[in-house]
């Protein structure tokens, strides 16, 4: 008897399933002619032999016969067979998975390579069914020439013959920093936070200033024009633990402890810093509400790096926050946050830096310890209403010192800030305005301070560390030994410093109004300007401290414009390159002559 070969191949696949499964099928064959396959009853199994005869009865032409026996079911040809015996030795078990494509050999590990499933990146368990580690690694490369009013050294200079007050205000810094950090955690991460979470970083800083002034960098004029300073500091070391989850969209409560980053707000206006502190935070209503309840102090930094000093310990100052956010509130597409914060600062001793220079109290007025109590009340608002995006922010600060800058009885605080940034896209630039204001006092010498201060910012605000006034710290020259406003801070808050000194209430305040852009000239390539300008909001203070009448509001004209490149399209590589400079207005020309000051960054980060 011959078979076509579609029949033979049909009797090959029922032959296997009677095998497998122990029931015969059978298939009714329409057609017969000569194939090269052939079949033989003797070669077959009773059941196979059956579906023959089944076939043979229902040839063409032969009259239909009595069926004996059961009656076979129809093959459904839609139908998967279950998979042979033979076969179920190639479908190896793993143990979870996160290991199914590494069996499969599709995804080879290795540890250097962050864009494939790594291990150290957290793509897999490191131990366990759900016990992960993530390894951080980041080189940070600056180059910045600049200048800014710089006094002619009191004691000697390296340009005799020099009779102004300002010397040479040219200088360069050369900064490397590497951080490394490992976090370690438990849980299932895509629908709620790690159930157990353990982190440290560290940062180590190599930095070379040089400068053409003597006592810029060092109190001893001896010590010459440059230093080199190296450091590491612990940026965090915290544990987090889940308590529970409320809801079945995994609203939930942690609490956390140890050295941590925190910000108050969403541009770093008020607190942006990495301290020691305890913090309680969760969110309810399917995220739509969300909470931080904390209580932070600052650990002490490093001058010439700004990074935690822990040998030096914590701060005598306590900062209590609770902040709660409302997603979509008023408008679907915006976020509300209120605030209430609280410094309570005990901060009277007196605090030297590894320069010589007196960091507390501030070296002005009085230079008295000071101790104070201030509360902030805040709105803060981020956004887009339509095609307008909108960040606001609002403060007010209320409280008391127990001695002022320049009075030695108790002043009542009372200050306010504001800022908004109004921004719209057109393909592929948004264009930006932005406004500022922080209240200044107008009298120094009454039972008032109306200067508003942070307790410690960092503002991600018109330009950033771009823009001249935010990126330099200018000092106060012939006016103590301050600085009129820091380094990465956009106040005019006279502060010996903002890593080491005390917020300060009796300050000139400012204004400031401008207009940037963001350009995506390409996939890898965005082009960035800056122009603002600035200008006091009260002179008193100055002219005060400075003994010198009648000095006009007028800053100056900030401009800056920066590029950044990806060449990877990701965050592992981002280079860097910038430039300000700040044109001066009437009042910045009376405090330190009428020079223009510049700003070039150039900044390189990789990022593992």
């Amino acid at each position: 008897m011959r078979l076509q070969k579609k029949e033979y191949l049909a009797l090959a696949v029922a032959s296997a399933l009677t095998f497998t499964t122990g029931i015969a099928h059978a298939a009714a064959v329409d057609e017969w002619d000569e194939s090269p396959f052939f079949v033989t009853p003797m070669s077959l199994g009773a059941d196979e032999a059956l579906w023959l005869a089944e076939i043979e009865r229902r040839r063409p032409g032969k009259p239909p016969q009595q069926e004996r026996g059961p009656k076979r079911p129809p093959i459904d040809p839609d139908a998967i067979p279950p998979p042979s015996v033979i076969n179920l030795d190639a479908f190896v078990p793993v143990p979870d998975r996160w290991r199914i494509m590494e069996s499969l050999g599709i995804t080879p590990q290795r540890w250097w390579d962050p864009y494939n499933q790594n291990t150290y990146k957290a793509d897999k368990p490191i131990h366990g069914e759900d016990w992960f580690l993530s390894v951080n690694l980041i080189s940070d490369t600056v180059i910045e020439p600049r200048s800014f009013p710089l006094p002619v050294g009191p004691q000697t200079t390296t340009t005799p013959g020099s009779l102004d007050v300002f010397g040479d205000f040219d200088t360069n810094v050369f900064a490397q920093t590497f951080i490394a950090g490992l976090v370690y955690y438990q849980g299932n991460t895509v629908y709620q936070p790690p159930s157990y979470e353990f982190r440290v970083t560290f940062a180590f800083q190599w930095n070379r200033v040089t400068s053409n002034e003597v006592r810029l960098l060092r109190v001893d004029p001896r010590a010459g024009t440059d230093r080199q300073d190296k450091h590491l500091g612990l940026q965090e070391l915290f544990a987090d633990y889940h308590i529970r989850n409320v809801s079945d969209r995994y609203d939930f409560d942690s609490i956390r402890l140890g050295i941590q980053p925190f910000s108050a707000d969403f541009r770093g206006f008020l607190f942006l810093d990495v301290p020691f502190g305890i913090r309680y935070f969760g969110n309810r209503d399917n995220n739509k509400w969300q909470y931080n309840l904390a209580w932070f102090r600052p650990v002490e930094k490093d001058i010439n790096s700004g990074l935690n000093d822990i040998r030096e310990g914590l701060r005598d100052s306590d900062i209590f926050i609770f902040n709660f956010y409302r997603q979509d509130w008023p408008k679907l597409g915006f976020f509300s946050q209120g605030l209430i914060a609280y410094n309570h600062n005990r901060e009277t001793d007196f605090k030297f830096d590894e320069n010589g220079f007196i960091q507390r109290p501030a070296s002005l007025g009085f230079e008295r310890p000071r101790k104070y109590d201030v509360v902030y009340f805040g709105y803060n608002g981020d956004g887009h209403f339509g095609r307008v995006n909108l960040t606001v922010s609002a403060y007010l600060a209320t409280g008391q010192e127990n001695t002022a800058v320049f009075t030695d009885w108790k002043t009542d605080i009372l200050a306010g800030f504001g800022a908004t940034e109004v921004s719209m896209d057109f393909d592929w630039t948004r264009i930006r305005l932005s406004g500022l204001w922080a209240s200044g006092d107008d009298d120094p010498f009454d039972d008032q301070s109306n200067g508003f201060d942070a307790i410690f910012e960092f503002p991600l605000f018109a330009g950033a560390d771009t823009s001249y006034w935010i990126r330099q710290a200018i000092p106060l020259v012939g006016g103590g030994g301050i600085q009129l406003t820091g380094r990465n801070g956009i106040l005019a808050n006279m502060r010996s410093s903002k890593e080491q000194g005390q917020s300060n209430f009796t300050n000139p305040g400012l204004r400031m109004i401008g207009a940037g852009f963001d350009s995506d000239l390409a996939p890898k390539v965005r082009l960035s300007g800056n122009f603002n300008y600035f200008w006091f909001d009260d002179t008193s203070v100055l002219e005060v401290a400075r003994q010198q009448g009648s000095i006009d509001r007028a800053i100056g004209f900030d401009a800056s414009l920066a590029v950044i490149w990806r060449p990877l399209m990701t965050q592992n590589i981002v280079v860097r390159f910038s430039a300000a400079g700040l044109f001066p207005g009437d009042g910045f020309k009376q405090l330190y002559g009428d020079d223009t000051h510049y700003s070039v960054l150039a900044n390189v980060i990789l990022t593992y």
